[in-house]
């Protein structure tokens, strides 16, 4: 990635010097279909014309384009050689005037990568789809522009287009001599700008509200697709979130939605889960269901539409003025994710999913070396692309959720409120956010931010229970510790849950008790004289963010009846503490299988199911002893066939067990049941709809183990030739126990760029497989080798895929720990970037010999 960083020092300066009133953007898409070039990439022409002002004539500053040529500069009518004014990622810009107009006539490039516009063909019919992709810096991949989040303008795009296509961009758009003109939008950051264009599948809705002064509010709606996947668009349910989003967010903003229409574009090989750009919301086409899924995908989905929705008003109403605020938009959303969810929608608990599962992925980060402040410094784009992580997300989620807790809900909207109408189409810093809320709460918001938004790292909770001769609490305490790394203790707004077991042996909560847990230990006074619980939950109603931990009491109480537990949230928690326990060497990982076979099947919320599938198989894969591998896999495959066949006919909790019984299969019965299940078995399992998606989830099982092979998996593909099938057989062909195939996937994704992002990510995952660890063992050397020609080479987000996926997680021994620490002491002036993943996947694999430690140690 040479000369495509940018710098937060080059961004402020350049801030400080130029101001922008507008962008004319034209773009020629029609290169996009028939033949592709002899040499060289498939590229379109974009031309670009930029008004902006300098407030000090005779200055220099530069424009952002990333292309493969540029035909003609013209500044302030003035022609300038393209060879010696544009580097390849820069155009030199000398001897401004106070106004200034620049005209850049460029050749870019198509993406393959999903970053930029990125240009599809559909396997099934031959159909080509464009959309772009740009946060945090790809704009200038498509068009010249000043790329940084400060330097907002209005947008007005125009694209010529294969006739039988439909284009959209930010605006409302119609075709006109060939060409689709589309409205000038409200003042934006470059990386929300958007462009869809194609033969989408597309439907039509509108939404109205009358505001509080009697003005009609109206809002056409859209939702897209590829044709191919039409059949399965539930585009009804779609709208149904969009339409509860927008009344909530319009009750409680009282900022009528600024940016006209709502289109929402679901499109093939996405790199993210979905993006705020205003008026074209962009999202993976997995949130499509091919399928039969559960309610936790549903939800999901609307969680998805809800969190891209806020950020209509945070971060594009008003935008972080650079990414070191990133959290200022993204942990924002992802609270009102959850938040609209409860408040508006069918999706009551997802708050139990948000500690289940969007915590978990806070707590990992937040222990990993790269943990950083959720107020984090960002020094250029590289490190931007990695702060869209577990803190910036969750953690900053997590702690909004807090400070609802701590200020008051209707402080905290009446101070977002406030901030809108202050800033709108403006940038701000965290300082501007506090400022609203300290008006609104009458708290001092700068004593908060600094043990929460510019501190890193985790504390963890757990209580000490004092009992009195007659069996009642004598003393409550809760003991907070850190890590020595972030030895910071914090203030925790939290409530202490007692729980005992009623009449008919349900284990209830009968005492709680809210208290301000800071510093050391901490006595909760109110709970003193109540009887002895037999379960106490620190974090009850999870209020606050912290790793909960239990007394012996507690625990022994957990592992014989957590299933027990009456209240969904209780349990959700129970068992995200006891993951944390597991993955921090506290608990053994055959105690961890133990409890979910055991109590897994009683679990009623599906969400929370998956989600200890999910840890379950992480922790036979990672954390259990070298020596019980073997044995813990046989346990956990029996357990899942288990409950699969005591499952309820037809029930999202059968497909859930049929899911996971195909993830842990391991011997040749578990196969040949996966076999008669694709063959269609008649009472073998009834009501198991065994329908495309499932049958790829058995039949990559099914190749891991060498049941089956190429030909087989031709002819399913021939069963099911659509994209997804592609990547789903393309991600199978490479999780072979072939030698050969795995020199194949490795060639393909490191010593070659044909693969596009989704074919990329798909052969990484085939190619990593716990059961093959003998099988991979020879890339161990090859992957430091080739990581920083691949991180110089190839764009982040491959550089990102390769880095992450192919670490040799597998090779889980101290030899591989001593050759990352080696690679790591000789290239300490590799990219920053790409020493923060090594980092990140060294501390994995030094947590996992922890937990192998642990694992050993246990006894019968």
């Amino acid at each position: 990635m040479p000369g495509e960083n940018l710098s937060r020092d080059e961004a402020r300066e350049r801030a400080a010097l130029l101001s922008v009133d507008g962008y004319e953007v034209s773009l020629d898409v029609r290169s996009a279909v028939g033949e592709a070039p002899g040499t060289g990439p498939r590229t379109f022409r974009s031309v670009t014309t930029v008004r902006f002002r300098c407030n000090e004539p005779g200055a220099s500053s530069f424009a952002d384009l990333i292309a493969p040529s540029v035909t003609a500069v013209s500044l302030n009518g003035r022609d300038l050689d393209p060879s010696e004014v544009f580097d390849g990622s820069r155009i030199v810009l000398e001897d401004l005037a106070a106004d200034n107009e620049l005209v850049v006539d460029a050749r870019c490039a198509y993406s393959r990568t999903g970053e930029g516009l990125h240009r599809f063909v559909d396997p099934q019919d031959g159909e080509v789809y464009l959309y772009t992709q740009y946060e945090p810096a790809d704009s200038r991949r498509v068009f010249a522009n000043f790329e940084q989040p400060d330097l907002k303008a209005p947008y007005r795009f125009e694209v010529r287009a294969p006739e039988e296509w439909t284009v959209w961009s930010n605006g409302a758009g119609e075709r006109a001599d060939g060409v689709w003109r589309f409205a000038e939008t409200k003042p934006i950051s470059t990386y929300i700008t958007c462009v869809v264009a194609g033969p989408y599948h597309y439907v039509t809705d509108s939404y109205e509200r009358t505001l509080a002064d009697g003005t009609r509010l109206e809002i056409p709606l859209g939702a897209m697709c590829r044709k191919g996947l039409a059949p399965h668009f539930d585009a009804d349910d779609v709208f149904l979130i969009t339409k509860q989003g927008l009344d909530f967010f319009h009750d409680h903003f009282d900022f009528p939605y600024p940016f006209g229409k709502y289109d929402q574009a679901f499109v093939p090989e996405y790199n993210l889960g979905a993006m705020e750009n205003p008026g074209l919301v962009t999202f993976r086409e997995e949130y499509i269901f091919r399928g039969k899924v559960t309610r936790a995908s549903y939800e999901g989905r609307a969680n998805t539409i809800l969190h891209e929705m806020a950020h209509m008003w945070f971060g594009d109403l008003v935008t972080m003025e650079w990414w070191d605020d990133l959290w200022l938009k993204e942990s924002f959303a992802d609270f009102m994710g959850a938040f609209a969810n409860v408040g508006a929608t069918r999706f009551k608990d997802a708050w139990i999913t948000f500690a289940n599962r969007r915590k978990a992925w806070a707590y990992r980060a937040d222990q990993l070396p790269s943990t950083h402040p959720i107020t984090a410094d960002i020094r250029d784009l590289e490190d931007a692309k990695l702060n869209f992580d577990g803190i910036t997300y969750a953690k900053g989620a997590s702690v909004l959720k807090q400070l609802v807790a701590y200020v008051g809900q209707e402080a905290f909207l009446e101070g977002a409120r406030r901030y809108f109408k202050r800033h709108a189409y403006g940038n701000t810093r965290l300082g501007d956010l506090l400022s609203v809320l300290e008006e609104t709460s009458g708290r001092d918001m700068a004593s908060w931010a600094r043990s929460w938004l510019q501190t890193a790292g985790v504390n963890s909770l757990t209580p000490q229970v004092l009992l009195t001769t007659d069996g009642r609490i004598d003393e409550l305490a809760v003991v907070q510790e850190a890590a020595e790394s972030h030895p910071e203790l914090r203030p925790h707004r939290v409530a202490v849950g007692l729980y005992r077991r009623t009449e008919n042996g349900a284990l209830e909560r009968y005492a709680r008790a809210e208290a301000d847990v800071d510093g050391a230990r901490t006595v909760v006074g109110e709970l003193a004289g109540e009887q002895a619980p037999e379960l106490v939950l620190v974090n009850d109603d999870d209020l606050t963010y912290c790793k909960a931990r239990f007394d012996a009491t507690s625990l022994a109480t957990l592992r014989a009846r957590l299933g027990d537990i009456t209240d969904p949230l209780a349990r959700a928690l129970c068992w995200s503490a006891l993951w944390n326990m597991t993955r921090d060497a506290l608990l053994p990982a055959r105690d961890f299988i133990e409890l979910v076979l055991t109590h897994g099947e009683r679990e009623s919320d599906i969400g929370v199911l998956q989600m200890l599938h999910a840890w379950a198989e992480s922790a036979a894969t990672h954390y259990t002893a070298p020596e019980r591998r073997r044995e813990t896999g046989r346990r956990l495959a029996e357990g899942a066939s288990a409950r699969l066949s005591a499952a309820a006919p037809g029930s999202e909790h059968q497909l859930a067990w049929a899911r996971f019984f195909a993830h842990v299969a391991a011997v040749p019965a578990d196969f040949e049941t996966l076999t008669s299940l694709l063959d269609g078995a008649d009472g073998l399992l009834p009501g198991l709809d065994v329908d495309q998606e499932l049958r790829w989830t058995f039949l990559e099982t099914l190749a891991v183990h060498g049941v089956i092979g190429e030909k087989e998996l031709a002819a399913e593909l021939a069963r099911d030739d659509t994209a997804s099938g592609k990547r789903h057989q393309v991600r199978c062909l490479a999780a072979r126990p072939s030698a050969a195939v795995k020199a194949q996937a490795w060639a393909q994704v490191v010593e070659s760029d044909a693969l596009s992002n989704a074919l990329v990510e798909a052969t990484i995952a085939g190619f990593q497989q716990p059961t093959q660890r003998e099988l991979t063992a020879p890339y161990a050397e090859k992957y430091f080798a080739a990581i920083e020609r691949v991180w110089a080479d190839r764009s982040i987000q491959i550089g990102m895929d390769v880095v992450r996926g192919l670490f040799p997680a597998f090779q889980d021994s101290p030899g591989t720990l001593a050759a990352t620490d080696a690679w790591l002491a000789a290239h300490e002036g590799a990219a920053p970037a790409l020493r923060r993943l090594v980092l990140e996947a060294r501390d994995d694999l030094a947590r996992a010999l922890r937990g192998q430690a642990c694992d050993t140690g246990s006894v019968d």
